[in-house]
């Protein structure tokens, strides 16, 4: 009985265990099977991962440049800009120093680094996944601060091979690239790496460059302090610079100096040096350089093949004049207004250039972008057209009410001197005589004059254009009267000599441009008489600086632009002040705080050059002497042409419309098919109204018998008690009377 119940109760146990019952329940069977199987998946899928990982690093390693390459390796060209003694002015793009070698870098420098931007640095494989874990949790539990967790080695693959996106992608690249940079070069060799490529601001990139702009010195003589603000500025360059902010370099490089301490890097002593004595380079450079600059390295584009080599700019400028131009336009410019200078050599050498009162608070360059009103500087234009056209600094003119086109122009006194000489009215800027010359030359012909002269904005033809109410630049402005200055002969303002290579290999090498004659001498002669008056007695007096100058003053309405623009002694510059919303400037008048910002500047550009006496004799041409049958037979090289717009035509050159070349025109000064009013009254000659009609009294010059009877008494002698007519100044003739209108 008790052996059956004994067989009994084992089949009962194997029948439960057959059916389920009396063992492990099926849910948590199942559980345990998916969780071994999810090991297993993920196990694989490690393996995969690894694999893959693995294989793109060894691609990546593969690819990567030898060390010597990546020390070679530069992320933008540096431009050296030198003035025209050859001493370094600025230095713009990236500035790399010298390559220093790990053994030649001090500990220092290597323990500051590493503290403060990878404390883990000697240990980790490229990415450190304690930093990681931390950064995560980090971002877990705080949400307002996000930790950092890229390696050294992670911010060299990236300042090399990489951008600075905040992408997934980009971050999964960096890590790929940091490990192969680990399998490839040892911890020295990328820390070398580092330390000589990475970011300190101020165009410094390397400790060496970064401590010879901060520290005037290498950084193999770095000291404890220096070395931790150099290692502060790596996470944020402009914030920490200590050109930019002293206590914030300060206080971030008490930071590092803590870090280095707790991390036994240095001892207490050591952390406690005193930062803020550091002594730190002062910047000695002007800024209003950065003027010039900007103007004349983007011609760089135009005058070199591309290039990303290091490159040294040779320029025309002179640091004494502009350190003198910065300092007369600040010391003259009226409170609340800006002030701008250029200063060209006789050449067009581009002496000084300054485009406001400090380049660090506005960078706009009113010497060569601004256009304003130029006033009555811009009468050069008005009375070159009337020298050309036969006018005499002698000639009388009325300085009277005049009306023309609906426009009554008023002298700026707002009174009238009657009949004076041209060389007065002009010394006087007297607004009714330009507007009468104006008138009759023709206000095309004048604004042809101010194009042939340089001046490349566009230029008004309604009467009130004479005062200079058309908009020019500064700089076309100076270019204009340096022609004046150079007897009439065209002038091409530069600013760049040469371009060479570091290594000395010449690139470009200016050349003098050609020159065209402008207007003859007799009319450079002229505008120079007048010019030199209007400065000796006349409305510029405040530009005298003891020797010859010769200029013009301008002012336009409601004192809102002032001019002056002169020359001396094969300097020529000019002066504009004013206020960039155009609004009115309290006393501003060219012939005030321009003229004296003129004279304290050429007082010094002109200290060590001889004294030049102006020319001003009126000789005129031979064939301009000559009966009008035999005019041809000069030299062809003492005529100059004109279309009948008046602008130059150079010989031998085909014209727009087609007509092909012709060697010289049919009449010395007019091109052919030029009607006789569109031919330029020559000295001595009556003057005409447009279209060639002549002045009441005057004979008609188109009247064969009139000139068949001069002609003849001339040639039989009946005229003796004329003066013999040789290369004297020719009066105009003492009937003709006073312009009126």
């Amino acid at each position: 009985m008790t052996q059956r119940g004994s067989r009994r109760s084992a089949g009962k146990a194997q029948a439960a265990k057959r059916s389920g019952g009396g063992g492990e329940r099926p849910g948590r069977r199942g559980w345990r099977l998916w969780l071994r199987r999810l090991i297993l998946w993920g196990l694989a899928l490690a393996l995969l991962g690894a694999l893959f990982v693995g294989l793109a690093v060894a691609f990546a390693a593969r690819s990567l440049p030898s060390f010597y390459q990546l020390q070679a390796t530069q992320v933008g060209q540096t431009i050296v800009v030198r003035a025209r003694d050859g001493s370094e002015i600025v230095e713009l793009g990236p500035s790399y120093g010298q390559w220093l070698s790990s053994e030649e870098i001090p500990q220092v420098m290597k323990d500051a680094m590493i503290s403060v931007e990878d404390r883990r640095y000697r240990s980790h494989f490229g990415v450190d996944p304690i930093g990681l874990a931390r950064a995560l949790w980090v971002a877990v539990t705080d949400d307002t601060r996000v930790a950092a967790t890229s390696t050294i080695t992670q911010q060299l693959a990236r300042n090399v091979f990489l951008n600075s996106n905040r992408t997934i992608d980009r971050k999964l690249r960096e890590a790929v690239l940091a490990v192969a940079l680990e399998t490839k070069f040892t911890k020295e060799q990328i820390l070398e790496l580092y330390l000589n490529k990475v970011y300190f601001g101020g165009g410094a990139y390397g400790v060496d460059s970064a401590s010879r702009k901060f520290f005037s010195h290498p950084a193999t003589d770095l000291s404890i302090a220096e070395a931790a603000i150099i290692a502060g500025l790596v996470k944020a360059p402009s914030r920490y610079s200590p050109t930019a902010d002293v206590n914030a370099a300060v206080d971030r490089a008490s930071v590092v100096l803590r870090l280095m301490r707790e991390q036994g890097r240095i001892s207490a002593s050591q952390a406690s040096v005193d930062v803020s004595a550091v002594n730190l380079k002062e910047e000695t450079g002007q800024n209003s350089v950065r003027y010039f600059t900007d103007w004349a390295l983007p011609q760089l584009d135009l005058l070199l093949p591309e290039t990303f080599e290091p490159i040294e700019v040779w320029t025309t400028l002179d640091t004494g004049m502009q350190r003198a131009a910065t300092a007369s336009i600040q010391a003259n410019t009226p409170e609340g207004a800006q002030g701008a200078l250029v200063s060209l050599d006789r050449d067009g050498a581009v002496l000084a250039l300054v485009g406001g009162t400090d380049y660090v608070q506005t960078n706009y360059n009113r010497a060569t972008d601004a256009m304003r009103q130029p006033g009555s500087a811009w009468k050069l234009f008005v009375y070159l057209a009337a020298l050309e056209a036969g006018y005499t600094p002698e000639d009388r003119v009325v300085d009277g009410p005049v009306t023309i086109d609906g426009w009554s122009p008023r002298n700026s006194g707002g009174s009238y001197a009657g009949a004076i000489d041209l060389r007065t009215a002009f010394a006087y800027s007297k607004n009714t005589v330009a507007a009468q010359l104006g008138n009759e030359v023709g206000f095309g012909t004048v604004a042809s004059m101010a194009r042939r002269f340089g001046i490349t904005t566009p230029v008004s033809t309604f009467p009130s254009m004479v005062l200079g109410s058309s908009e020019v630049r500064l700089i076309d402005m100076t270019r204009a009267f340096a022609a004046v200055s150079a007897s009439g002969r065209s002038v091409e303002p530069y600013g760049i000599l040469k371009v060479t290579t570091g290594d000395g290999e010449l690139l470009y090498q200016h050349e003098r441009a050609r020159e065209v004659q402008l207007v003859p001498d007799h009319v450079a002669a002229g505008i120079t008489d007048l010019l030199q008056t209007a400065v000796n007695t006349g409305t510029g007096r405040a530009a005298q600086i003891g020797r010859p100058v010769a200029g013009k003053t301008g002012t336009t309405n409601s004192n809102k632009d002032g001019y002056f623009v002169g020359f001396s002694s094969g300097i020529t510059t000019g002066v504009w002040m004013g206020r960039d919303d155009n609004a009115r400037v309290a006393s501003l008048q060219g012939g005030r705080a321009p003229a004296e910002a003129f004279a304290a500047y050429m007082r010094y550009a002109v200290r060590a050059r001889p004294i030049e006496e102006f020319d001003t004799d009126l000789e005129l041409p031979e064939w301009q002497l000559e009966p009008d049958d035999e005019q041809m037979f000069g030299d062809p090289d003492d005529y100059y042409f004109i279309d009948e717009q008046g602008n130059l035509i150079e010989p031998g050159r085909p014209q727009d419309e087609g007509e092909g070349y012709f060697p010289y025109p049919e009449q010395p000064g007019v091109a052919p098919g030029a009607g006789e009013g569109d031919r330029p009254r020559q000295p001595g000659q009556p003057p005409r109204r447009p279209g060639g009609q002549p002045l009441p009294g005057e004979p008609a010059p188109d009247d064969p018998a009139a000139a068949s009877d001069d002609f003849l008494r001339r040639a039989i002698g009946e005229e003796s008690e004329e003066p013999p007519r040789q290369q004297q100044r020719q009066p105009r003739p003492p009937s003709r009377p006073p312009i009126e209108y």
